[in-house]
């Protein structure tokens, strides 16, 4: 048996593409190792307790249930829209939960492994209540930035242990904290240094995860203070005044919701959690890994409990090639930007997978998307798929299945790719390997020229047509995890149910196939749609970006002197094929001349713009713009929207500076 849970959740934003980093790789996994006959059960819920939904709820006069209920809604419906499906999604703040929580909390108090300790914490004394984590900010005592109260999130990124940080003061009023005695609990940490380097030794998982994992095992290992002063949480057993700090109470989620789950599929959970009689795989954000190979681990070993087997940490992600920043508007939201959009899920769940190795960063970009999707999805895989399946159905409708031995060959040769690249978390190369089949699929329906050779040879071209199919059937089967909705209608066509399938299955080659009429099984994304989907996130980036600058500083004569802004002459001018808004520049600007690739098409006509002055940002890095490489920047005023060009009041030469 085994178990694959998802990092949990937080109940308190909506879902963005950051999270998916995580959910559609842990259930193309978990679909891939159902097609290999595997016995799993996939868990997940939403993590509900802790600071911020207490301030969140607060700020908008909802209680932290009503709060968490919202946000809890909002990931079922993005994950069944998603087609990730959990075997039992969960919600911390559940009764069940509760009891496992404080079941595990007292094992740890039994076995010795909770202490208390009278530590001082920072007081409100105008809102007259203890300051847990994020009701309190001061300066972080390691680098004197900014900091919250339980982590330096401006700074150095250190983890603050209550009563850490530096002239505190209160969030919610702003009144500067003094510092009281209270009494507290700890876990003992750091009595497993030594159980810790033995288990991360021995431990699997992705190599970004374990490394990490291994340099942190080497230096202190602390306690941890596992108590806070909220009304929402986990009640602490030893004192009801207290609830259980949330990175205690958030993991035990994947037992109390394999409880649930065991409940539904009449197994029991005891076997997994207590017996160890499972394979326990964790797919979690690389932010997380400290929780999940040092915390977590050490809790269930001092409250007798299974091990996790493996942990597979994703890359971060960025979007257009900057830091994933919401604030920023670097963002791309689940719901709005995508699934509002109509795009198929499909579409998203393999540039997910496809884009890059798990554990390296994922770069989100409309246009990169756009092109995978079109020039690979469609272009390679829906075509193969389609042409095969419409001249099947139209020429014969019933297939006689005589299969090339090299065919077969090749769908064995895909299947084992796959099957190796999952056992070690490389999602892509499974990905690129049905890519692949199909890529040969296509070389060999297009050589052996069906079309052509049923005019002299009806039974030879049932047989390209055969062997041409069993490649679609394979592919129905080996493309299903990652494109589950796209290959359960092609599989249901050539009479297949890939739900019921396995990987050995795709080279079993039953006598006759019979193919129904087929639909095209992806649609292609138009440039209409792509510069809309853009159009939105510049609008967020430019919104948040001048908001900030409202309330950021001025910059000195020093950093504007790094700006290397010269007139330069346009020598050439066309309109960029495929783009309402983009035009391409070649631009004498004295030393050289440089291609740029501005937004004016909307309002110059190349005519307009061929021998006149343009103000150029020459040393801005160059950027590729529907791949073509823009080497600078031409500057522009934005008049209600549409950009009007900067010239100089006189006749100047190309190259002279803008000072």
């Amino acid at each position: 048996m085994k178990l694959v849970t998802c990092g949990l959740p937080y109940a308190n934003g909506k879902a963005h593409i950051g999270h998916l980093r995580t959910y559609i790789p842990a259930d193309v996994y978990v679909r891939y190792l159902r097609l290999k006959g595997e016995d799993v059960i996939f868990v997940c819920g939403s993590d509900s307790h802790g600071t911020p939904i207490v301030v969140n709820a607060e700020q908008q006069g909802l209680k932290p249930e009503e709060l968490v209920g919202i946000y809890h809604e909002h990931f079922q419906k993005i994950f069944k829209e998603l087609d990730i499906e959990f075997d039992y999604y969960g919600r911390t703040d559940s009764g069940y939960h509760h009891e496992r929580t404080k079941e595990i909390v007292q094992r740890l108090l039994n076995n010795g492994y909770i202490y208390p300790k009278e530590i001082e914490l920072a007081y409100c004394p105008r809102c007259e209540r203890f300051l847990p984590d994020r009701y309190v900010e001061g300066i972080c005592p390691y680098c004197g930035a900014i900091a919250r109260g339980d982590e330096c999130d401006q700074g150095c990124g250190k983890h603050l242990e209550p009563g850490e940080i530096l002239e505190p003061r209160c969030k919610i009023c702003g009144t500067p904290a003094e510092y009281r005695k209270q009494r507290h609990y700890y876990f003992r940490l750091s009595a497993f240094k030594e159980f810790l380097e033995k288990y991360i030794s021995d431990l699997r998982g992705t190599e970004n995860a374990l490394n990490y994992a291994k340099e942190w095992v080497r230096g202190e290992l602390r306690d941890w203070c596992i108590t806070r002063n909220l009304e929402w949480g986990v009640r602490f057993p030893e004192d009801e005044e207290l609830v259980v700090y949330v990175w205690v109470d958030a993991p035990i989620g994947y037992i109390s919701f394999t409880e649930k789950a065991c409940e539904k599929l009449e197994k029991d959970w005891k076997e997994i959690w207590i017996d160890g009689n499972a394979e326990i795989t964790h797919f979690i954000g690389l932010d997380i890994v400290y929780h999940h190979c040092i915390f977590w681990p050490a809790m269930l070993k001092g409250a007798d409990y299974a091990l996790p087997d493996a942990v597979v940490a994703s890359g971060m992600v960025k979007v257009e090639g900057r830091k994933f920043s919401k604030s920023r508007g670097y963002v791309v939201w689940v719901e709005e930007d995508y699934l509002k959009s109509g795009l198929n899920p499909d579409y998203l769940r393999y540039y997910i997978v496809n884009y890059t190795s798990h554990q390296r960063d994922l770069n989100f970009s409309w246009h990169v998307f756009r092109d995978k999707v079109n020039n690979e999805l469609i272009a390679t895989l829906g075509n193969f798929i389609y042409r095969v399946m419409h001249f099947a159905w139209k020429n014969f409708g019933k297939v006689r299945m005589e299969v090339d031995g090299e065919v077969v060959n090749r769908i064995r040769k895909a299947k084992e790719t796959i099957e190796d690249a999952i056992e070690r978390w490389e999602f892509k190369e499974a990905s690129d390997a049905f890519m692949e089949l199909a890529g040969f699929g296509n070389a060999f329906f297009q050589s052996s020229k069906p079309w052509e050779v049923i005019k002299r040879d009806r039974d030879e071209a049932e047989r390209t047509i055969a062997s041409a199919l069993a490649v679609v059937r394979a592919l129905a089967v080996l493309a299903y995890p990652v494109l589950p909705r796209s290959m359960k209608a092609v599989a249901e066509t050539v009479g297949m149910n890939p739900e019921n399938a396995t990987l050995e299955s795709v080279l079993q080659i039953p006598e006759y196939v019979v193919v129904g009429k087929p639909d095209v099984p992806f649609e292609r994304i138009d440039d209409e749609k792509m510069e809309e989907l853009e159009g939105i996130m510049m609008k967020r980036i430019r919104d948040n970006t001048e908001g900030e600058m409202k309330m950021d500083e001025r910059i000195g004569i020093e950093e504007f002197q790094k700006l290397d802004i010269r007139i330069g002459r346009v020598v050439k001018a066309e309109k960029v094929k495929g783009s309402k808004k983009l035009m391409r520049l070649e631009v004498d600007i004295g030393s050289e001349i440089r291609q740029v690739v501005a937004g004016i098409a909307g309002e110059y006509e190349p005519g307009q713009l061929e021998g006149e002055p343009v103000v150029v940002l020459a040393n801005i890095k160059p950027a590729k713009l529907m791949g073509m490489e823009s080497d600078g920047m031409i500057l522009a005023a934005d008049v209600n929207g549409k950009p009007v060009l900067l010239k100089p009041e006189k006749d100047v030469r190309p190259g002279a500076r803008v000072r």
